[in-house]
This record gives C-alpha cells, structure tokens and sequence, in this order.
C-alpha cells in the first residue's frame, strides 16, 4: 500500500518535474554527454541541467501513466534535474545516439551535480541533493 501511494504522489509530481527538464533538454543535450550500458539496453544524456535516461526492453511494471497523450511512451524514461526528486516522463523521442560511449560497469561520468554510475544492476543516478533514480531491465526505484 506504500508503494502505490508512492507511485501516485510520484505521478502527480512527474509531469512538473519533466516539464522542467524538457525545458532545459536543449541545454543538456548541447552540453551534454551521451552514453550507454554495457548492454546497450539502457542510453542516456547527462549535463548540468539534467540527466534522462531511456530503457529499450523492460519486464517491471511502471506505475499508471498520468495523461502522456496517445502517440506518448510512458515508463521507459527516468528523468532528474539538479534539487528534484527524479521522476518517470512522458515521451515520444529516444535518447539513443549512434556511436555513443559505452559507460562500463563501475565506472561512472558526472555533470555538476550529477553523477550515473553503471552498475550490474542497471544504471543509477544521483544529485548530491540525494535524489536518484535505478534502473534496470528488471526494476526501478525512484528516491
């Protein structure tokens, strides 16, 4: 029961939240980094203004969609701006670049505030603020 009211609180809170980054995704798409897991299953951008990033194949169930539009994907991409709790967006682009750099597992790659770090359970990323959102082919988690 905790966790479906997490889930509400988070839709309510997704669409502001991925509001401001589609805002500043120009910016961090300019300044930003492209990168992708080992995988190849999770790619993202991370740059000052924000980090995105989009999981191709998923079996976890995302939480209901708030109202993405009927040409929207909802629970593939996982969003955080620098001060906000991460959030799951709305979207009908990809991420994906060709010939993006791989991050290895370990390793990870920052922007301000930001870091994702590439783990064998999926991709993780944080804001020194202490929000953060995981992602792999199995799970999620939001914080």
């Amino acid at each position: 029961m905790i966790t479906r009211h997490r889930f509400t609180t988070l839709a309510l809170v997704a669409p502001a939240a991925a509001a401001a980054f589609i805002a500043s995704s120009a910016t961090a798409r300019a300044d930003g980094q492209n990168f992708q897991s080992p995988t190849g299953n999770i790619y993202c951008v991370i740059g000052t203004t924000g980090v995105a990033c989009d999981i191709r194949d998923f079996s976890y169930q995302p939480p209901p969609p708030p109202e993405c539009g009927k040409h929207l994907a909802w629970g593939s991409r996982f969003s955080l701006t620098p001060g906000n709790p991460a959030a799951i967006e709305c979207h009908g682009d990809t991420l994906q670049v060709p010939g993006e750099q791989t991050l290895n597992y370990g390793q990870t790659i920052s922007a301000g505030t930001l870091t994702c770090e590439s783990q064998f359970s999926g991709m993780k990323c944080t804001d020194s603020s202490g929000h953060y959102f995981r992602v792999s082919r199995d799970s999620f988690d939001l914080g």
